[in-house]
């Protein structure tokens, strides 16, 4: 099974066309007894400025030989933000060239390491995911506040399995829809980079069978790259706390980001974070001590 259901191109090019309405391109008056959503093939075609015949083709996959320049005037007129342009990019990427590419292993440099554990300690959770949103790092507050990965087997070390298959997750987001959905807009990203990963198959095939949101977002072939924002939680240990949170990518590996989570010094939020790092804190000593 790949990730790439069908042909990447041919689909993202038709739910993207489908998300665009005439009047958001000024087509309105155009625009009457319309039998689908969203934009006419031609209509698309000619606001790009190619033939409605090589349009059709790369949408029904046909074709995926579209040059940059084409590639870019497609993603203007569809409108796309800039994670949605570099999948458009991704997806066109040559197949055979694509297939014998390797993945490196998924390694934490030590220096980053020592970052996270370092954050800490001026009570700052911090994770690293890696592709497929596995989980390659995390500090003692992450574990606390979201959930000990490290007492998972490594293969099941993953944000995405979490977030759909683990109950506790439901209750620990305030807007679980939100982070859900978001969940899989960042995995179609992995999809475009590496459409040929069998543990992103895998993961997919997994979390299609076990979810029914899952089943019914993966479709809609939404993209979406994380770097700053909120996220609230409802702890149940400490209660309702919200996070501001940067992602980062440690020596510019497109393939790791690292989420570094702040709080408004003296603010409610911070409170509760600070609780819950001295919780957890105690309740280290108290494991230490039991086993003396």
């Amino acid at each position: 099974m790949s990730v790439r259901d069908g042909s990447g191109l041919a689909e993202f090019l038709s739910t993207c066309r489908a998300r665009v309405s005439p009047e958001q391109v000024g087509l309105g008056q155009e625009s009457t007894r319309r039998r689908v959503p969203g934009l006419r093939r031609e209509e698309l075609a000619r606001l790009a400025g190619v033939s409605v015949d090589y349009y059709t083709r790369l949408e029904q996959g046909r074709s995926r030989s579209a040059s940059a320049e084409v590639l870019d005037a497609l993603a203007v007129a569809l409108r796309l933000d800039e994670a949605e342009r570099q999948h458009l990019f991704d997806l066109a990427r040559s197949e055979p060239a694509r297939r014998q590419r390797r993945a490196r292993p998924q390694r934490v440099d030590p220096a980053t390491l020592r970052l996270i554990e370092t954050l800490e300690e001026v009570c700052c959770p911090a994770f690293v995911l890696g592709r497929r949103l596995d989980v390659l790092a995390h500090n003692r507050l992450a574990g606390a506040l979201i959930t000990e990965f490290r007492a998972l087997p490594a293969s099941r070390r993953n944000q995405a399995r979490f977030v759909f298959l683990d109950p506790h997750a439901r209750e620990l987001y305030a807007d679980w829809a939100a982070v859900a959905s978001d969940t899989v807009a960042m995995l179609r990203l992995d999809a475009g980079r590496y459409p040929h990963d069998p543990q992103l198959s895998a993961l997919v095939g997994e979390l299609s069978i076990h979810s029914e949101e899952f089943r019914r977002w993966w479709p809609d072939h939404k993209v979406h790259r994380r770097t700053t924002g909120t996220k609230a939680y409802r702890h149940p240990l400490v209660g309702e706390l919200t996070v501001e949170y940067q992602a980062l990518h440690p020596a510019g590996d497109r393939d790791q980001t690292l989420f570094v989570y702040t709080t408004e010094p003296g603010s409610a939020s911070d409170t509760s974070l600070r609780l819950l790092a001295h919780w957890h804190d105690q309740e280290q000593r108290d494991v230490s001590v039991d086993t003396r």
